[in-house]
């Protein structure tokens, strides 16, 4: 521990280092140093006197651009942090009351100017400090000793941190904005500093850095790389904190007043948050505490120990609000219980094992800072395998549809195999895929840890062979991306498309995780944006869980809906998911659409990765025939070409377990060289359709086999061997039979019947015939699926006291028993509220039971 006297001389020494990375750091410094004389005199002064000192750190104006108020405003807490730092041991040697420091601090910081003017990084990042006395209270209900590392996740300019400095704590700071990370450098050497983002402080962290105490000020509502507003940006922040803080370590926060345990808004949030650590303490603070820095916005005081709740949904009582800071301390004194010895720091990272995301570099002053990194650990080689050449084994293959699975052109000797056994069918083991030569970069520990098979290991590796060559030809694009033309090579505005790859693997193969590890690969390539599309907006949880699988933040997942369609997409990397339904809004209202605006963040020379998940949504992207005449694209599969046409360069993958259930269902994978070059042998999609239609499954069969063969396509699924099936028979009763009865009679009146009501309909003539085909074909279809449908809910009725009946007997008997729910009626049941008309509201009553039917 270093004693306050040698901490004062190493700030002192600090001004003779050498000029830091930010020279506006340095400067905001200088400023801080010249105000606090005027911090010394023991009187107020004014925005004259504080322009003074800027101008003069600076050598420049503010209507010169040299800096703004909210650099003046930051430079007056610097010359606080100074003035507490030279002066701060001296209530203790006086023994002074908490009261009477109380009352000091507030009168030093009623000298500095009110805060009159904000700048914009500060209303975005909700940027917020700490006023002095709030400060000092925050740290006496942390009770700070001087065994305590005390980490500040947001620490703005140092003013929670120089209360755990004064009380010999060890510091560890984290400051995301770039510019007051630069400050707290120069003022807290030697202490780290990082700059990550707060809301996901626990992944982020080297795992050496545990504290014991932790003071929090996090924005209420803001988010980095998010425009709108989170109402639960405070609590993410205070949850990723918790789950830092050592066991029996405190917390304690700043949050809006209306962040309360007591608020029906927050009380699920607060009880699931005591899983954690027990609320000790909360109460509001009177907006006036904040007047000084130009708001009167009322905050609230939590103090939360690392011990879980007894009753998670036992949450103390809020203490009400504090109308200033002295009634505020007096309840801390009284309420908040002292503080349990913390535990020994934890040992270091040993040597040689990479103990952060990032890397340690040395900072113009001198102290080591980690600079963050949102692609992975840095121990990140090449993976190794050995190429091998596969002969089909002797005989014939074996009489079953599906054969086991196994790794043919490649073997990778540090993998673990699949965790369950997988197989392919009888066709696409006959073939083996060509000898790949691509590296993929991934965390060793991946491997060795078995997070990645070996099967879907040779996934990634496949997709990056693929990804390394481009299709035959060279086309032009026009400027809405719908018209792709065959160009000759020399013409300046051709471009050629990057070959894409296609993961067919079935449910249990990991798609996911094996998708999470192709974006991951190329990150560690250098190409830090990638695009991920799904069918549903709530999949996004499940690529959140398969990219954190992978050892990384999974808020680096980010929702497209977060961004208002036309403006600028401010992320600077990572991953943004989005749905085929967003992806399809059209431009409107002078905004641009959807796919211009992934474009425009993109950039039009795109190298990273494409996702298409579930591809089978961009299903008739081109259109065709159906039975009742021709149809046209869909909007989803014209958005997903669009994607592909206007980013020609990007590595596309396609990944559906059911990408190809009629070929025109294809349209959308044009990266696969199908048609229109060299590499298949159709010069159009139309030759393609009509070659494969005229062979029909087996040629289906053989096309999937082919893509195997060039290394542009995979589908293993899970194997069903030793898995017993047991029929369940439900006997039906007298009165059950009696109602299916004369249900199947009422159905059997409306067929005899059906043909006499299109004639009187006119849709049929007994002297002409069908007068009009599409409604005839209509009707039939309307009463069979109907009956369909009807008999089916029927059937399940009967049968489920027969099933419930059955899954208790199992869950007596000790077994888990799953259920698979084949239709929820979701689709049909939003018809129903659609057709409600908005007076009915109040009162409403939906019927999707079979009884619609009748």
């Amino acid at each position: 521990m270093q004693s306050l006297p040698s901490r004062a001389a190493s700030a002192a020494a600090l001004h003779s280092a050498p000029v830091p990375s930010s020279p506006f750091a340095a400067q905001l410094l200088a400023a801080g140093e010249a105000i606090l004389p005027l911090l010394e005199a023991g009187h107020p002064f004014d925005t004259a006197a504080l322009r003074a000192a800027m101008a003069g750190a600076f050598g420049a104006s503010d209507a010169e651009g040299a800096w703004d108020w909210k650099a003046a405003y930051d430079a007056c807490e610097v010359a606080q942090i100074l003035l507490l730092r030279r002066y701060g041991a001296t209530p203790a040697v006086r023994k002074l009351s908490a009261i009477a420091q109380l009352a000091m601090w507030q009168r030093l910081a009623g000298r500095i100017p009110t805060h009159t003017r904000r700048s914009s990084e500060s209303q975005a990042m909700q940027q917020f400090s700490t006023p002095l006395p709030l400060a000092f209270v925050a740290a006496h209900a942390a009770s700070i000793q001087p065994d305590d590392t005390v980490l500040e996740p947001s620490a703005g300019t140092g003013m929670l941190a120089i209360h755990a400095e004064l009380a010999g704590a060890r510091l560890a700071l984290n400051e995301l904005g770039e510019c007051r990370a630069d400050l707290l450098d120069l003022l807290f050497a030697p202490s780290a500093v990082t700059r990550h983002d707060a809301a996901s402080i626990d992944d982020r962290l080297a795992p050496a850095v545990r504290p014991s105490v932790i003071l929090m000020n996090p924005p209420f509502s803001a988010v980095a790389k998010v425009e709108r507003t989170m109402r639960d940006a405070a609590l993410r922040h205070i949850g990723s904190a918790l789950s830092r803080l050592q066991d029996g370590g405190r917390l304690v926060a700043i949050v809006s007043a209306n962040c309360s345990p007591d608020a029906p808004a927050w009380r699920d949030a607060f009880v699931r948050l005591q899983a954690l650590g027990t609320i000790l303490f909360s109460a509001a603070i009177a907006g006036k505490v904040y007047a000084k820095h130009g708001t009167t916005t009322s905050t609230r005081l939590l103090v939360i120990d690392k011990m879980p709740a007894a009753d998670a949904s036992a949450i103390a009582p809020s203490r009400g609000e504090a109308g200033d800071l002295g009634a505020l301390l007096q309840w801390v004194r009284a309420d908040v219980p002292p503080r349990t010895p913390p535990a020994p720091p934890e040992a270091p990272a040993r040597e040689g094992v990479a103990a952060t995301t990032g890397a340690l570099v040395q900072a113009g002053n001198g102290a080591a800072r980690t600079l963050s990194s949102s692609a992975a650990p840095v121990a990140a080689p090449e993976l190794g395998y050995e190429s091998r050449d596969w002969q089909a084994p002797e005989g014939q293959l074996a009489e079953a549809i599906y054969e086991p699975y196994a790794l043919q052109s490649l073997a990778i000797p540090s993998s673990k195999p699949h965790p369950t056994a997988l197989v392919q069918s009888a066709a696409m083991a006959s073939v083996a895929p060509p000898k790949p030569s691509y590296r993929p970069h991934l965390p060793e520990h991946l491997i060795a840890d078995g997070v990645l098979s070996d099967a879907q290991l040779e996934s990634i590796i496949y997709a990056g062979e693929a990804h390394a060559g481009h299709l035959s030809g060279a086309w032009t694009v026009d400027e809405t991306w719908d018209m792709v033309t065959a160009a000759s090579e020399d013409n300046e505005a051709a471009v050629r498309f990057r070959r894409g790859w296609f993961l067919g693997d079935g449910t249990g193969a990991g798609k996911g995780r094996q998708v999470a590890g192709i974006i991951l690969d190329n990150m560690l390539k250098g190409r830090k944006r990638a695009v991920w599309l799904s069918i549903s907006d709530r999949l996004l949880e499940d690529a959140q869980r398969d990219w954190s699988a992978l050892g990384q933040e999974r808020l680096l997942v980010t929702p497209l809906s977060r961004y208002r369609q036309g403006n600028p997409i401010k992320l600077p990397e990572g991953i943004l998911f989005t749905t085929y339904a967003t992806l399809r809004s059209q431009g409107r209202e002078g905004r641009a659409s959807r796919v211009d605006q992934i474009v425009e963040w993109l950039g039009p020379d795109f190298d990273g990765v494409i996702i298409f998940d579930e591809a089978h949504a961009m299903a008739n992207a081109a259109g065709g025939k159906g039975d009742r005449g021709d149809q046209k694209p869909s909007q989803q599969g014209r958005a997903g070409l669009r994607l592909q046409h206007a980013l020609p360069d990007a590595r596309i993958v396609y990944v559906s377990a059911t990408g190809a259930t009629t070929v025109q269902n294809l349209a959308y994978a044009q990266r696969l060289g199908l048609w229109g070059g060299s590499d298949f042998p159709f010069a159009t999609r139309s030759e393609f359709v009509a070659a494969i239609e005229d062979g029909g499954v087996a040629a289906m069969e053989v096309l999937a086999r082919d893509l195997k063969a060039l290394g542009l396509y995979a589908a293993r699924s899970l194997s069903f061997d030793g898995v017993e099936y047991e029929l369940l028979e439900h006997a039906l009763t007298d009165e059950q039979r009696r109602i299916y009865d004369s249900y199947a009679g009422a159905f059997q009146v409306i067929h005899n019947n059906l043909d006499a009501a299109m004639e009187a309909s006119g849709v049929t003539s007994s002297l002409h015939g069908t007068l009009n085909t599409q409604a005839k074909s209509a009707a039939r279809s309307a009463f069979e699926s109907t009956k369909q449908r009807f008999f089916n809910h029927l059937i399940t009725a009967m049968q489920t006291p027969a099933t419930i009946a059955s899954i208790t007997a199992d869950l007596d008997a000790g077994n888990a028993a799953v259920v698979q729910i084949v239709s929820t009626g979701e689709a049909l049941q939003e018809r129903r509220l659609a057709e409600i008309p908005t007076e009915e509201w109040g009162d409403v009553s939906v019927d999707i039971t079979p009884r619609e039917y009748v």
